[in-house]
């Protein structure tokens, strides 16, 4: 029998404040790497819930999803893959980002030329792609998205 497929589910989230981005700087495998705040689904978990904290736990900011920007399948490695939920928050004003996971090194906001110009820097292809499909308008409503059943439901009496 074959292991089953289980790809690792992440959320990450495109901060966009007038023309600038709202990167984290980390350190992986000694080496250094940019990503949008994200990180891993946990239990008992909505998507948006998780999206909220790792933006909190990797900028400081307090900050509500707006819409979803994709949904990507991505393998990194053969043994490796990602379920990625994209989101998008678009502010009016930048605010000074603080990290609170100390995994997190630096966090700032990047214009679109600098970000393209640490591109051989990034966590993944993902980066780059889910800022692309910001700026073509790719975005959905959070409401295509449902945790009603994320609890266990009770056995009904028929």
């Amino acid at each position: 029998m074959t292991d089953r497929y289980r790809p690792n589910v992440t959320v990450a989230c495109v901060v966009h404040c007038d023309g600038h981005f709202l990167m984290v700087k980390e350190l992986i495998e000694s080496q250094v790497r940019w990503n949008q705040p994200a990180g891993h689904l946990e239990a008992n978990e909505s998507l948006v819930q998780a999206c909220r904290r790792e933006l909190f736990e990797e900028t400081g900011l307090d900050l509500e999803p707006e819409k979803l920007i994709g949904i990507y399948q991505f393998s990194a490695k053969q043994n490796l893959a990602f379920l990625r939920f994209t989101f998008l928050v678009e502010l009016e004003s930048m605010p000074v980002p603080c990290p609170q996971d100390a995994q997190i090194q630096h966090a700032c906001w990047l214009s679109l030329d600098e970000l393209n110009a640490c591109r051989d820097q990034h966590r993944s292809i993902l980066v780059t792609q889910s800022v692309q499909d910001y700026l073509k308008g790719k975005a959905s409503p959070l409401d295509l998205l449902n945790a009603d059943l994320l609890q266990i439901a009770t056995p009904s009496k028929a």
